[in-house]
């Protein structure tokens, strides 16, 4: 049966960018988000100061848990009325004077006309900190200080100013909250000693929690649901459209193809940003209910990389040598391995196939060399001057599926090769 359009498109684009792209949505680490909550929570409401790192790889949800906190927070009348929040990012504040500015612009401190910071670096610092020593845990206001890309502000020059925020975090003074969001889990050994005396110690580390296909796969699908449902409360869209939307929402989600590219999906990055690019391009580009083929378009975008661009240029022979390096590295769990461990398990394919035939050590060695040129592997050490290259240990930089995608598009392999690459290992 078709089902009718009885939706007007772009209305429900509307809301669905607004749902993707302004809604701070967060789902899991239940346990650290309540870390963060209670942490600010004690600062503004027992004027406790604090400080802490929220560590965890790029695109895991440190930002979103954090925006999200806040925003929980300022539907609190007593946050609202006794705390400010002071947002600074190492990637724009690249020294503690742009730092310093943004704080005092950004807590309309006395020095502030206009929007503009007046005085010296020596100046506004001196004055920062009065203001903020001459405070008392139970009058004044707490400042919640949200520092995104800690690790770049530990190179800023003798670290001054996150020396001055511990040190203020560990006195008797005006309530403050220092968190550091950043992706380096070696973050603590970038301090300074005399920093990293002020410094709390306390360290909240995120991971992505999927630990299986099944969880990754219901992670992603909980997550597409909720961006690519109207809301109940949304009074702009009529009930009709609503329903016959949502409908067709709950449909895609149950349906194998879909499933199939969002578990694809997952196996490559499960990233809340990847998934919002995503989205957002279908939306952009929707006329119609959603399709399977609309997401495999993007995922197909997102799959061709210039790897495979590259690894389709090579010839045969370095693309034997590929094959070799794969079985290699899917044997020994991912070893390192050297020139003549490859060359020998490619000869011995080569004697095993009539059509194929040995290739002098030097048109080997040569081939070898450009992939080592195209940085498709990378050497583990020099090993020393005395060890020769044959001999030097070496990783590679290319995932399996890949090499077998290359193998699969390339034009003109022989049959061997192409079964070779997808045998089992030998």
């Amino acid at each position: 049966m078709v089902i009718q359009k009885e939706f007007d498109s772009k209305e429900i684009r509307t809301v669905l960018k607004h749902n993707i792209l302004n809604n701070k949505y967060f789902i899991c680490h239940d346990k650290e988000r309540k870390q963060i909550l209670d942490l600010i929570e004690r600062t503004f409401k027992f004027g406790e100061s604090n400080s802490a790192l929220l560590i965890g790889p790029k695109g895991c949800g440190k930002t979103t848990m954090v925006l999200n906190v806040l925003e929980e927070l300022q539907t609190k009348p007593l946050f609202l009325k006794d705390s400010m929040v002071v947002k600074l990012h190492g990637l724009i504040h690249t020294d503690d004077r742009l730092a310093l500015k943004s704080i005092t612009s950004q807590m309309n401190l006395d020095n502030v006309v206009d929007g503009k910071v007046f005085g010296t670096f020596a100046e506004n610092l001196s004055f920062l900190l009065a203001c903020l020593r001459t405070g008392n845990s139970h009058t004044s206001k707490s400042v919640i200080f949200i520092l995104e890309e800690f690790d770049l502000f530990c190179l800023h020059h003798n670290q001054t100013l996150l020396y001055n925020l511990f040190d203020i975090s560990q006195s008797a003074q005006a309530p403050i909250c220092v968190l550091g969001i950043t992706s380096r889990i070696d973050v603590i050994e970038l301090l300074e000693k005399r920093v990293k005396s002020r410094f709390s110690h306390r360290q909240i580390f995120v991971f992505p929690n999927v630990s299986d296909a099944n969880k990754s796969l219901d992670y992603m699908l909980h997550k597409i649901k909720y961006y690519l449902t109207v809301p109940d409360h949304n009074n702009k869209i009529s009930k009709n459209s609503k329903k016959s939307w949502n409908s067709s929402i709950e449909n895609l989600l149950t349906n194998k193809k879909f499933q199939s590219i969002i578990q694809r999906l997952a196996d490559i990055d499960i990233s809340e940003r990847t998934l919002k690019n995503i989205l957002i391009n279908i939306v952009f580009k929707m006329e119609d209910y959603l399709s399977a083929e609309m997401f495999q378009e993007e995922l197909k975008a997102l799959e061709q990389d210039d790897m495979l661009l590259l690894l389709q240029d090579l010839n045969v022979l370095e693309l034997c040598l590929l094959i070799s390096m794969k079985h290699h590295s899917e044997i020994y769990d991912g070893q390192s391995m050297n020139y003549e461990m490859i060359l020998s398990r490619y000869n011995k394919f080569a004697k095993s196939n009539s059509s194929m035939q040995n290739v002098p050590r030097s048109v080997a060695m040569k081939a070898f060399e450009h992939i080592e040129s195209l940085e498709l592997v990378s050497m583990v050490s020099d090993g020393g001057s005395k060890t020769q290259k044959e001999y030097r240990f070496f990783n590679l930089l290319v995932m399996p599926s890949q090499i077998l995608e290359a193998v699969k598009v390339t034009p003109g392999l022989p049959t061997e090769v192409v079964q070779w690459a997808n045998s089992s290992l030998i």
